[in-house]
């Protein structure tokens, strides 16, 4: 769970289509296999065209390029002190892919991850299978997966609030969108849209000052389905039961 979180976490830029071609090839891992670099994980056009940011016509041409970008792509990852005797933070940088190859002819590309990341995807492969890839295959927002994946690690908790300025480092933001509105409008609103339209999430947002100035985000979330349960009035069940359902299996029914 630490290195699931910390891959997360970690200061990163990848396109709306590099990061489903990551999350594509995750979700290859069997949940008793680790994710190796002895293995080339294959993503094919014709997967990924219904995705949103895949061009109907061109897919295999948006794979083909995004899988070039990302194998120039690094990231870091800030690790803490551990339990281990260690008193010293730690900063690695690591790239994304060691290899990428294009197969012309079968529309698609195969990746084999570097080896340095393998202990963070094995670990984001087991918390990937919690949410799959259908609940951010439909998104529009490279932010919205990001934000997705930083409310999923506090699911249990069902709000977060985040810091603006360790989200901007984060999401490599930290010269564009200066002003709050504008890193508002163009990220976080974008973002928070993607997870209401495409997600198994509801979520809200509010901020906190420090201050005059909006220093971090506040984040309320939960299950759609929750939220729906709310919604549903007494009276409502009692017209959508079916035949023979008694009020009690109605609301069951509609409520779980």
């Amino acid at each position: 769970m630490v290195k699931s979180n910390a891959l997360i976490q970690a200061a990163y830029s990848l396109t709306l289509s590099e990061q489903k071609i990551i999350l594509s090839a995750i979700t290859q891992v069997r949940r008793d296999e680790a994710v190796t670099d002895e293995k080339l994980y294959t993503v094919a056009a014709n997967a990924l065209s219904d995705m949103a940011g895949f061009k109907a016509k061109h897919e295999y041409e948006v794979l083909k390029e995004a899988a070039e970008k990302l194998w120039n792509r690094t990231l870091i990852i800030h690790e803490k002190p551990s339990d281990e005797g260690s008193d010293t933070t730690k900063t690695r940088k690591m790239r994304w892919v060691q290899e990428a190859i294009y197969l012309d002819d079968e529309g698609a590309v195969q990746l084999r991850f570097s080896k340095p990341i393998l202990p963070y995807l094995t670990a984001l492969s087991g918390e990937f299978s919690k949410y799959r890839l259908e609940h951010v295959a439909g998104m529009t927002s490279r932010y919205g997966i990001r934000l997705y994946e930083l409310l999923v690690q506090w699911r249990s908790k069902g709000e977060r609030e985040i810091e603006i300025t360790w989200l901007r480092s984060i999401w490599e933001l930290e010269t564009k969108y200066k002003a709050i509105k504008d890193f508002k409008k163009y990220v976080i609103e974008p973002a928070i849209a993607d997870v209401n339209d495409h997600s198994d999430l509801w979520v809200k947002q509010g901020q906190r000052k420090t201050g005059r100035r909006v220093t971090h985000l506040q984040f309320q979330f939960g299950p759609k389905r929750d939220k729906m349960a709310v919604k549903i009035t007494n009276d409502q069940i009692a017209a959508q039961a079916r035949p023979g359902e008694t009020w009690d299996q109605a609301k069951a029914r509609l409520r779980g």
